[in-house]
């Protein structure tokens, strides 16, 4: 039987005027993953604003695949809009369909071997500059290496200088106040406090400067050559013949830049942290990267023959996913046995779904066997979805998990990394819940 909205069970803690805002802000990853324990539908308050949260696998797929034209982009991309404007992550309906279009050879696999020369280059560099017995904050390391080598695949290297030193400057301070804002209220956007402060100069600066990089290039008639903001500037839509406006491609590279870098550089520090503890898959991994690689550059053509790091990278994004996603309903749609009307905001958390134990053993223990083929088939296919599913799956998933590989293997083939004693790598949401610090020895291998 369907009940209307006013049955749906609300989490507890919510106080008077801020709702459940104070527990989101303090504990906001417990609190997402608590949120199962009052249903598979769950209602939570963001100040006065109803946020109904799907916290099962069937739920979520309903909201992104299933019933997925009865929702658009809700509250939480409105709220991050000054900074990724109207790129795919916040366009909706045709405008989403035809960028989408428009955007996806730039991803082409054919493309995407081209990058992974650069990935490789630039992942043999940073190797070559490391010695064994160093120390270095893995994060960071690992921020900066994926922030120069999108940027270097995305504009050519000298007009884009100036991109480069405004993301690495920039990103940071964004990322470090993304959820916060996406989660409270909008009046509160205007309050003269040091975050609001920070995120604003951020954004605008970065948009600013991409604006810049974008009108040299159509100065310099350098469009035609193979970089990413080279191929938006020609992208042309096969039916219509219609180009992308100058600011739409702004807002495509900011969205590649934001949506590319943190994941990327997330799931290398938690995967050499989680490494460091399993010494049995460690051995795993250097008996294959020596098998594959040996100690060669590696090469696109590797990638598929690398099936332990890939275990590796889909139990690191399982278990430090993407912390928090919205929709909003265009229409009435049903949902876990109730009636939501349109214009209802809903959440949902893969890194909540993805730490479920109705879905996984153990679902707090590292363990890419758990990937292996025979114990695979026991994980729904909806249960996993670390880049999100249907029309709304992340465009560069391929890109991520490319450069990701490379540089594991690239890693491991020359050093091994150890955690430094007496410290405890925590993490920390954004988009991500990414480590807030990863102090790590280098060690060579040859050593």
């Amino acid at each position: 039987m369907t009940v209307g909205i006013t049955e749906v069970p609300r989490a507890p803690g919510a106080l008077p005027l801020i709702g459940h805002a104070v527990k989101l802000g303090r504990e906001p990853l417990g609190f997402l993953r608590s949120l199962r324990q009052t249903g598979d539908l769950v209602r939570v308050d963001l100040g006065t604003l109803p946020v109904y949260f799907a916290t099962s696998a069937e739920l979520v797929h309903a909201v992104t695949v299933t019933h997925a034209r009865s929702f658009e982009k809700g509250r939480l991309y409105d709220r991050v809009r000054p900074l990724v404007g109207n790129g795919l992550a916040n366009a909706t309906g045709p405008v989403h369909r035809r960028n989408r279009r428009l955007v996806q050879p730039v991803f082409h696999h054919e493309r995407i071997a081209g990058y992974a020369r650069t990935m490789s280059d630039r992942a043999r560099a940073l190797t070559g500059s490391w010695t064994s017995g160093q120390r270095i904050d893995v994060e960071q390391v690992m921020g900066e290496y994926a922030i120069e080598t999108l940027a270097e695949t995305m504009f050519s290297a000298d007009i884009g200088r100036p991109a480069v030193e405004s993301v690495r400057r920039n990103l940071p301070v964004i990322l470090k106040n993304m959820l916060l804002r996406a989660a409270s209220p909008k009046l509160l956007d205007r309050l003269p406090i040091r975050p609001n402060r920070e995120f604003d100069a951020a954004a605008r600066s970065m948009r600013q400067v991409i604006d810049e990089v974008i009108a040299s290039t159509r100065r310099s008639g350098r469009s035609g050559q193979a970089d990413l903001l080279s191929l938006l500037l020609d992208a042309r839509d096969g039916d219509t013949g219609e180009a992308l406006t100058d600011e739409e491609v702004r807002d495509e590279l900011v969205t590649i830049l934001f949506a590319g870098s943190e994941t990327t550089a997330s799931t290398l520090s938690w995967a050499f942290h989680e490494i460091a503890r399993a010494p049995e898959v460690e051995r795993q991994l250097l008996a294959e990267v020596d098998e594959v690689v040996g100690t060669r550059p590696v090469t696109v053509e590797d990638i598929p023959r690398l099936v332990t790091i890939r275990r590796v990278l889909d139990e690191v994004i399982r278990l430090h996913g993407v912390t928090l996603l919205m929709r909003r309903t265009t229409e009435p749609v049903e949902l876990g046995g109730f009636r939501l009307p349109a214009g209802v905001e809903v959440g949902f958390s893969l890194y909540a779904l993805h730490r479920d134990p109705r879905l996984y053993t153990e679902p707090d223990r590292f363990d890419p066997d758990r990937w292996l083929p025979e114990r695979r088939a026991d994980i729904p296919r909806e249960g996993f979805v670390p880049f999100g599913a249907g029309n709304r799956k992340c465009i560069g998933d391929a890109f991520s998990w490319t450069e990701a590989t490379i540089v594991l293997a690239t890693v491991l083939s020359r050093f091994t990394l150890r955690a430094i004693p007496g410290h405890t790598t925590r993490e920390a949401a954004s988009a991500m819940a990414h480590p807030d610090h990863v102090p790590m020895e280098i060690i060579a291998r040859d050593a």
